[in-house]
C-alpha cells in the first residue's frame, strides 16, 4: 500500500513552483503546570503579507511534524499539540498555482487524498489536538483546524472561509463533511455554499466563534497567549467546552434543499461545484466521516478536471493580481495629491461618489447642482449614509462627526472648487450640458486640477474639446451601486497627459476600486458589451420570440440575472439612451429598440411585475410591444447572443479599447458581476467554439481557463 509520504513524494513533480510551507515544532510548558506541549507553526519563510498555502511539499512536511507529534504522544513527552500561522496568517488553503497544471484525473484524486490523509491524523494522535487561527484561513487552511478537537480565532482577523465553491471545487480535506457536524447542517450551507456564491463573502473571528466553528476567541495582541493559558484550562478539566447537539432530522435535509435553492438562485444549475458540496452534506447526515471523505476526494478529483475550476482560477487570478497592476497605467510618481474634491450635480448618484470619496480620502468634498433643494439633499443624503454606518458600527462617533463635517454643499462653484484638486462631474448624459460644466470648472479650478466625468457612454474626448487645457480631462465611469460594484473605467482621451492620467489611478487606488485602463470609444467596456448583449436579446423578442423564452434563455451561463432584470436594474431610459449613443456609433450592430422606447415614454420602470410572487410579464408593457412572428429557440437565442458578444469584443480588442482579452473579463467581473465559473466571458466564448465560429481565432491559448491538453 502506497504510504501517505509516498504519495506526496509522487505528486511534488507535478507542482513546480509551489512556495513551499515549513511546519517547524517547538515545545512549550503549559501555564499552571498543566504539561508540556508541541506547538506545530506553518511558515513559508515569505514577509507577514505572503499567504501561507499547501502543496505536495508543504503538506508532507507537515506529515513529517506529525510523525513527531505522534511519537511523542506515544512516549507521554506531551500532553497536548496544536498548530497556528505565522503572523497575521494562518494559512489559505492549496496551492492553486499547482492545482491548475494538473492534467490527470488521478493526479487531482491524488492531490484530494493527500491532504485528507495528513489532516486526519491531527484527529487521532493519542493527545487532544488545538488549533489556533492567528489570521487569515481560508479553504484548506480552515480545514486543517477542523480536524483538531479544539479551535480558537483571534478576534481581528478579516477573512475566514471555505472559498472552495466560489472557485469551482469543494472544500474538500475535511469541510463538508467534518463542518456540517460540528455547527449543524443549515449554518454549515451558510458557509460553505451561501457565503461562496454570495461574492466569496468572508467571516470575521466573533462571527466564527458565534457559529460555534471556534470554541474561544481572544484579542490578536495576545493571541497566542490566551489560547495557551485557554488549553491549559481545558486540560486541567477546569473548563468544559460545549458542543450543540446536531439535528439530523428534517432539519438537516431542510438546509439541503436551502443550499439548492440558492445554488439555483446564483448559478441557475450552470456550475456544479455547489450542487457536489450539497450532496455530500446531505451525505454527511448520518457521521460516517469516512464515507463523507471519499466523496470530497472522488468531487475534487471531477472538479480539478473540469473547466469551472480552470475558469474560476484564471478569474481570481484577475482580481488578485492584475487588478493591483493595471495594464498601460503611467508612473505613480506622475501622480498629484488630491487634498479636496468636487462634486458636480448632487442626485443619488454624485451623492455616492461624494460618500465614497469622503470615506476613502477622508478630504472635504463639496457638491453642487442648479438649486439649493438639491445640494441639501445630496449633502442630506450622504449624512444619512455616515449615520448608518455608525449605527453599524463601522465607523466611531469621532470618524463619524469629522466625515459629516468634511461633506458641504455649495451653489457657488467659483468659491467652492478653487482650491479642488479633483473636480468630477455626474449629471445627465447629454453632451452639451457637460461641455458648458467642463468650462464652467475651468474657468474657476486651480490649474494642476483633474476634471473628471463619470460618463457612462459619450466621448471623454468630445467633452474636453472646447478646453484649454483638454489634457487634464480624464473619464472616471463608477458602476452602481458605487459601493458594492468595485470597477473602475478610467478613460484616457485623445490628449489627457500622463499626469492625469497617474493621478486618477492614484485616486482609484485610494478608493479601493479596481482600475482599469480603457481607451476613449463609445460606451467603453461594460456598457458596450452589456448593450450588444441586451440589444441581440430584446431583438429577437421585437421579433416575436415571447419575452419570458428570450429573458430564460441564457440562464445556462449562470449569469448573476436575466437579461431582462439587467435591463430593469440599469433603468429602460438609461439602456435606451446608451443604446441610441452606440446606435450613431455603430449603426449596422447597435439597434434602437422601437418597443423599448415605448415603454421609455409610458414611464415604465420594471417588465415584471410580482403580484402572484412569481415574475409575470406587465400587461401594460405588453400592451406596448408590437412584434414580428419569428419565433426562435432558446438555444437560438443565445447562440445569437453570444455570437454577437464576440465579434464586438473582437473589434474591440482589434480598436485599442483595453490592452487584452484579460481586461474585458476583469470589466465583466467587477462591473456586471460575470460569475467566475465563466471566466469573465472570452474562456467560455473559447472553450464553446463560439470565438473561433465567428471570429476564426481563439481569445487565449488552448489551456488557459480550460484543462491543458
Amino acid at each position: 500500500m502506497t504510504t501517505t509520504a509516498e504519495l506526496l513524494e509522487g505528486a511534488a513533480e507535478l507542482f513546480p513552483d509551489e512556495v513551499v510551507t515549513q511546519a517547524h515544532v517547538r515545545h512549550l510548558d503549559l501555564p499552571e503546570d498543566a504539561g508540556r506541549f508541541a506547538l506545530v507553526t506553518l511558515d513559508n519563510g515569505f514577509d507577514h503579507t505572503k499567504p501561507t498555502t499547501f502543496g505536495p511539499r508543504s503538506l508532507a512536511n507537515l506529515n513529517a511534524a506529525i510523525d513527531q507529534l505522534e511519537a511523542e504522544a506515544k512516549a507521554g513527552e506531551i500532553v497536548a499539540a496544536g498548530i497556528t500561522g505565522k503572523p497575521f496568517i494562518f494559512a489559505v488553503g492549496a496551492d492553486l498555482k499547482g492545482v491548475e497544471l494538473l492534467k490527470r484525473r488521478e493526479e487531482a484524486l491524488a492531490i484530494g487524498k493527500g491532504g485528507h490523509d495528513v489532516f486526519r491524523r491531527l484527529a487521532t494522535l493519542d493527545v487532544p489536538t488545538f488549533a489556533y487561527y492567528n489570521g487569515a484561513a481560508m479553504g484548506g487552511g480552515v480545514e486543517v483546524g477542523l480536524h483538531c478537537n479544539y479551535r480558537t480565532v483571534a478576534a481581528e482577523i478579516p477573512a475566514f472561509g471555505l472559498p472552495e465553491v466560489f472557485l469551482g471545487l469543494v472544500p474538500g480535506w475535511g469541510g463538508c463533511a467534518l463542518l456540517p457536524n460540528l455547527i449543524g447542517a443549515d449554518r454549515a450551507v451558510t458557509v460553505i455554499v451561501e457565503n461562496a456564491l454570495n461574492q466569496n463573502r468572508m467571516l470575521k473571528g466573533p462571527q466564527v466563534y458565534e457559529l460555534g466553528i471556534a470554541d474561544a476567541v481572544f484579542e490578536s495582541a495576545d493571541f497566542l497567549e490566551q489560547s495557551l493559558t485557554w488549553t491549559a484550562s481545558v486540560l486541567r478539566g477546569e473548563l468544559a467546552v460545549g458542543r450543540p447537539s446536531i439535528d439530523r432530522g428534517e432539519a438537516w435535509d431542510r438546509a439541503v434543499d436551502r443550499g439548492r435553492a440558492v445554488a439555483d438562485e446564483k448559478v441557475h444549475g450552470a456550475a456544479p461545484a455547489a450542487y457536489r458540496a450539497l450532496d455530500i452534506i446531505a451525505r454527511a447526515k448520518d457521521g460516517d466521516l469516512e464515507a463523507g471523505f471519499a466523496a470530497e476526494d472522488q468531487a475534487l478529483a471531477d472538479l480539478i478536471m473540469g473547466d469551472e475550476l480552470r475558469s474560476g482560477i484564471y478569474s481570481f487570478n484577475l482580481v488578485q493580481k492584475r487588478a493591483k497592476r493595471p495594464a498601460g497605467a503611467p508612473d505613480k510618481s506622475l501622480a498629484r495629491p488630491v487634498t479636496k474634491v468636487g462634486v458636480v450635480g448632487a442626485g443619488l448618484m454624485a451623492s455616492q461618489l461624494a460618500l465614497l470619496f469622503v470615506r476613502r480620502l477622508e478630504v472635504p468634498v463639496v457638491l453642487t447642482d442648479i438649486d439649493q433643494e438639491r445640494v441639501d439633499k445630496g449633502v442630506g443624503w450622504v449624512h444619512e449614509q455616515i449615520d448608518m454606518l455608525l449605527l453599524k458600527g463601522r465607523v466611531n462617533q469621532d470618524k463619524a462627526n469629522r466625515l459629516k463635517a468634511a461633506v458641504t454643499g455649495s451653489l457657488d462653484k467659483a468659491a467652492a472648487f478653487a482650491d479642488a484638486d479633483f473636480v468630477i462631474e455626474a449629471v445627465f448624459e447629454e453632451m452639451g450640458l457637460k461641455q458648458r460644466i467642463f468650462a464652467e470648472l475651468e474657468a474657476v479650478v486651480p490649474e494642476h486640477a483633474i476634471l473628471a466625468t463619470n460618463t457612462s457612454s459619450l466621448s471623454v474626448t468630445e467633452m474636453g474639446s472646447q478646453l484649454k487645457h483638454p489634457e487634464r480631462v480624464v473619464g472616471f465611469h463608477f458602476f452602481n451601486p458605487v459601493a458594492v460594484l468595485p470597477l473602475l473605467e478610467i478613460v484616457r482621451a485623445e490628449r489627457t497627459d500622463d499626469a492625469a492620467l497617474a493621478t486618477a489611478f492614484a485616486v482609484a487606488k485610494k478608493l479601493k476600486k479596481t482600475a482599469v485602463l480603457v481607451k476613449d470609444a463609445p460606451a467603453f467596456v461594460v456598457n458596450r458589451i452589456l448593450t450588444r448583449f441586451m440589444g441581440e436579446v430584446l431583438g429577437t423578442i421585437d421579433e416575436g420570440t415571447p419575452m419570458r423564452d428570450a429573458d430564460r434563455a441564457l440562464a445556462p451561463l449562470g449569469l448573476p440575472m436575466s437579461p431582462i432584470q439587467l435591463l430593469e436594474l440599469v433603468g429602460p431610459a438609461v439602456a435606451h439612451h446608451v443604446a441610441g449613443t452606440l446606435h450613431q456609433a455603430f449603426p449596422d450592430r447597435f439597434a434602437v429598440s422601437d418597443n423599448l422606447g415605448r415603454v421609455v415614454e409610458a414611464g415604465k420602470k420594471a417588465f415584471y411585475v410580482h403580484d402572484s410572487g412569481q415574475p409575470e410579464l406587465d400587461p401594460e408593457v405588453a400592451a406596448l410591444f408590437a412584434t414580428g412572428d419569428t419565433v426562435l429557440t432558446a438555444d437560438q437565442v443565445r447562440e445569437r447572443a453570444l455570437e454577437a458578444i464576440a465579434q464586438e469584443i473582437g473589434l474591440m480588442l482589434d480598436e485599442g479599447v483595453v490592452a487584452e482579452a484579460q481586461d474585458i473579463d476583469l470589466c465583466l467581473i467587477t462591473g456586471a458581476g460575470w460569475p467566475f465559473h465563466l471566466g469573465g466571458i472570452t474562456p467560455y466564448l473559447d472553450r464553446t467554439g463560439v470565438s473561433e465560429r465567428v471570429l476564426g481565432r481563439r481569445f487565449h491559448a488552448p489551456g488557459v481557463a480550460s484543462v491543458p491538453e
